[in-house]
């Protein structure tokens, strides 16, 4: 069957699944990831493992693997990625909003810069942590002080909300050292200074775009700020109306976040700027792994906690509270993540390389739908770049009239457009701010899809004012 039809009917089976039969995410995902497997076919997913540049011998065991272990594989893959770091994360931030921690620093935010440009603090926060740090990990550490800071002014909640997905989602795809940029600004033969410069310019046009949806977004629609499994509303107006003196100290409050994002970025940029072995090098590469950054974040943060309720028992039930909150994110972004893999095998990248390779029309737009198109198949903003660059690459980019990080840029641009829900992503965004998937799409994904068009608009006039060649 030809990938892009089993690409519509698993969108179909997602849908059906969620909005009519009312199934839980969690098993939707499941069933659309099931059929997906069913439908493909073995030289599909042989093709694909050949084209990940497995061996022979691997690629075909790959392709007679029973479809429960594919799909048990596929969950596993993104459960390993992405497990421990919602966990620590989510420990993290029910310790900052328990303990009064995530308070202290919107207090001391407000004292700095005003209550009026809160939101634009938030957005060039989560834009600069982003740079060294995944989106993820971004978004785990910042929506603490979005749900403290929206307490406040419940009706910008979701302007809050969309602030830091906003500053945090673009560097993923336009500045190195994060996966994709890279690896494009490698195939291309650009200058990491150049890509990374580059980058910052057109993000910045990116996020001013997205702030300008996200004024918008939050005049016509409402967006409640809900009670999630860790914390309740009443618990969070308690907490907002606590007196100083009960509330932690600024310091130990940006320990567990700034320690993590610390540790992150100096491990990025020792190995960007220090070559062979070097102790330095060696010991924040252990400590400044994403994983072992945020359990150093956790500790401090769980000491944090202690300081503020001093009970074993209600330590425990804080504790119990964020992880029970934690295990269903994990089995919902995993479902999400097995889904999105189940689509890749179906080879549906190489189906639109085949397409993309008749299109006759501009080299910029062409490299920004080829992004486009692979993302919202099949998930993956980096699998989508990959391929695009795979797929101009083959095209020819000799001769080009512009510099060649103008296509590396619109290619991170493309793979921003339309994430819904084959994006573990996606999930994560909806369950850690406690909304329903249609307000995603609003709040997330329609936000991703201005700023992917606004970023595609920015460098077609910049190749052409600046073509530096």
């Amino acid at each position: 069957m030809n990938p892009l039809i089993i690409v519509l009917i698993a969108v179909l089976v997602v849908l059906t699944s969620i909005i009519v039969f009312r199934l839980h995410a969690f098993l939707a995902l499941l069933l659309a990831a099931l059929v997906t497997g069913l439908l493909t076919a073995d030289v599909q997913i042989y093709e694909f493992a050949i084209g990940k540049g497995m061996a022979e011998g691997q690629a075909q065991a790959m392709s007679t693997q029973l479809i429960g272990k594919r799909l048990a594989g596929a969950f596993g893959n993104t459960a390993g990625k992405i497990g421990i770091l919602i966990a620590l994360a989510s420990i993290i931030g029910t310790a900052l909003l328990r303990s009064g921690g995530a308070e202290r620093i919107i207090r001391s935010l407000l004292s700095l810069i005003g209550r009026k440009n809160a939101s634009l603090a938030f957005l060039s926060s989560s834009f600069v942590l982003a740079i060294p740090v995944f989106f993820d990990t971004v978004f785990y550490l910042m929506i603490p002080l979005v749900k403290s800071m929206s307490i406040r002014n419940p009706a910008k909640f979701s302007l809050y909300l969309m602030t830091i997905i906003a500053g945090g989602v673009m560097a993923h795809s336009l500045v190195p050292p994060t996966p994709g940029p890279l690896f494009v600004a490698e195939e291309l033969g650009i200058d990491l200074g150049v890509m990374i410069l580059a980058g910052l310019v057109v993000g910045i046009i990116t996020i001013v775009a997205g702030y300008i949806y996200a004024l918008w977004a939050n005049r016509k629609w409402e967006l409640p700020l809900r009670d999630t499994s860790d914390i309740s509303m009443e618990e969070l107006k308690a907490i907002a109306d606590a007196e100083p003196e009960a509330l932690p100290g600024l310091f130990s409050s940006l320990l567990p976040i700034l320690l993590p994002v610390l540790l992150i970025t100096g491990n990025t940029l020792l190995n960007m700027t220090i070559e062979g072995d070097h102790a330095a090098k060696t010991l924040f590469s252990t400590l400044g792994d994403s994983n072992i950054a945020l359990l150093i974040g956790a500790v401090f943060a769980l000491f944090l906690l202690w300081n503020k309720v001093k009970d074993i028992d209600r330590f425990r039930k804080f504790i119990v509270e964020s992880l029970n909150s934690a295990g269903m994110i994990i089995l919902i972004t995993a479902a999400g993540g097995a889904f999105g893999q189940m689509l890749q095998q179906t080879n549906v990248g190489a189906s639109v390389e085949s397409l993309a390779a008749n299109w006759q029309t501009a080299i910029l737009p062409l490299a920004f739908f080829i992004s486009a198109a692979v993302r919202t198949a099949q998930g993956s903003a980096t699998v989508a770049m990959i391929t695009a660059i795979g797929v101009m690459g083959g095209l020819g980019t000799a001769g080009l009239a512009f510099h060649p990080v103008y296509l590396a840029l619109v290619i991170g641009c493309g793979s921003k457009i339309f994430p819904w829900m084959n994006d573990s992503g996606f999930w994560i965004v909806t369950e850690m701010s406690g909304m329903k998937e249609k307000e995603t799409i609003r709040y997330f994904s329609f936000l991703l899809t201005v700023m992917g068009f606004a970023g595609l608009i920015a460098v077609m006039i910049l190749a052409a004012l600046f073509p530096l060649v």
